[in-house]
């Protein structure tokens, strides 16, 4: 009986063990993990490969959904920059967050800083034991003020401080930490910052790290390197006598041709952080995710229709409808995250910080408007569902929108006519926002109306009037 009795114990581990793959472990071990968040910057809904795009492709970022997970329902913080920044690094939406705009800091220079008792994900990790590091395009604050990355939780900074600054990929100088590096107007400035996050990871394998990558591929200017526009010159010859200059960018001739060229290098970028993981045997114990801050844009020459980089989404950057905020949203955790899944949580930039808390053991603080998605990430039916998303945007008369479920509600013209009227629609069955239900559902446009009188604070730095 005894000699049966091992052998069904032995059956049953062994069972145990076979099926380990089909239940992936919970927020595991005693190690810390490494956290890399990379944003491309006004990429569409449509522009990844794995998410329908088909007029070039984008392996290595479609990696992290092939090993990962795909989410479908993703939001950004807002449908321009800055704000969605600091949604993502402070845990608020829009109607909430000390940084609700692309505002101008009081002294002339670069983006309205962070104010030094906001509370920021940099931080959370940095009293963790964390080193943070970030790489690319900040927008809230500059070397000057109290909006410095290196004021918030982290140890280095690379990159542009300024938005504005970030509109040319050949720019007279960056920052590395507070110090102006003077550069020769020739040097593609995307290289240098992800050979400065690539060096950041390599010197801290570690661990515990943060690597935050605000990348600004592929925000206008239009701009690429001979090397990778040279093919789609040859692809899209009818523009190539079509020439445009983006703000204080070099003029770009071809600029369609340079958008496939950024992605591509995007694309390539993506693939040597995830290569350098493998290499320092840190994939099991890194979490690598990728977005975009908000939809595409249509500047500096960009065909954004010609690319459909909206895929179904109606909308662009500066539209509140889906294609303005709705972003691809993947995250790769070997080991952790069952390969090849797919999520249609309803999720969103705010909700990154309590994810964070949750990764580390933090008291998730009470004023966030946010929800963790570890549960989504490890495949658990228990995860958390908002009970709203909403955002506001002060620009082309004032913006706001939100949504409940499968209802969105979205109100133009605000800061002339608070009290105008409120579009509403069935995102189920109209992803693409083409009808108005709000005559045929006046209670819901009710159900809007009073949401985006409760949703959001008063701020003395942003206002719709």
């Amino acid at each position: 009986m005894n000699r049966i009795k091992y052998f069904l114990t032995a059956v049953l581990l062994f069972a145990v063990c076979f099926t380990r793959d089909e239940a992936l472990p919970a927020v595991p071990t005693n190690d810390k993990v490494n956290i890399i968040f990379i944003i491309a910057d006004d990429l569409g809904y449509g522009d990844l490969s794995s998410y329908g795009q088909e007029h070039f492709a984008t392996p290595r970022i479609d990696s992290l959904a092939e090993e990962g997970l795909k989410f479908t329902q993703h939001y950004a913080g807002s449908t321009v920059c800055a704000p969605s920044r600091c949604v993502l690094m402070t845990g608020k939406h829009t109607g909430r967050a000390f940084i609700r705009g692309n505002q101008r800091s009081p002294d002339g220079f670069g983006d309205y800083p962070l104010a030094p008792n906001v509370l920021t994900v940099a931080t959370v990790l940095k009293k963790h034991g964390y080193t943070n590091g970030a790489f690319g395009k900040w927008g809230l604050g500059n070397p000057d003020n109290d909006g410095s990355p290196l004021k918030h939780g982290f140890d280095e900074f690379y990159g542009y401080y300024s938005q504005r600054d970030a509109h040319d990929y050949y720019p007279p100088y960056l920052h590395h930490n507070d110090i102006k590096i003077e550069l020769d107007r020739k040097t593609y400035s995307h290289d240098l910052i992800a050979e400065k996050a690539l060096h950041f990871i390599r010197e801290n394998k570690a661990g515990p790290f943060f690597c935050y990558l605000p990348l600004t591929i592929p925000h206008a200017a239009m701009q690429a390197p001979e090397k990778y526009m040279a093919p789609w010159r040859e692809k899209y010859p009818e523009f190539e006598e079509v020439e445009t200059k983006y703000s204080t960018a070099q003029p770009v001739k071809n600029p369609v041709a340079a958008f496939p060229a950024m992605m591509t290098k995007l694309d390539e970028t993506v693939g040597q952080v995830l290569d350098l993981l493998t290499e320092l045997e840190l994939d099991k114990n890194t979490i690598v995710f990728f977005t975009s801050d908000n939809g595409p844009h249509r500047e500096g020459g960009h065909r954004s229709d010609l690319f459909n980089s909206n895929g179904p989404l109606t909308g662009y950057k500066r539209d509140l409808n889906e294609g303005g905020i709705r972003v691809p949203f993947l995250v790769r955790w070997s080991g952790h995250i069952k390969p090849g899944t797919v999520s249609d949580h309803i999720s969103a930039f705010w909700d990154f910080f309590p994810t964070v808390c949750e990764l580390v053991g933090e008291p998730i603080p009470e004023d966030v408007d946010s929800i963790s998605y570890v549960p989504a990430l490890l495949g658990n039916r228990e995860q958390k569902q908002h009970s709203y998303l909403y955002w506001e945007f002060y620009e082309q008369g004032g913006k706001r929108a939100a949504r409940i479920g499968d209802w969105k509600g979205i109100q133009l013209d605000v800061s002339r006519n608070p009290g105008g009227a409120i579009a509403v629609y069935d995102l189920h069955g109209d992803i693409a926002e083409t009808t108005d239900l709000s005559e045929k559902h006046p209670e819901q446009a009710e159900r809007f109306r009073q949401l985006f009188e409760t949703a959001r604070i008063p701020s003395e730095l942003f206002s719709f009037q």
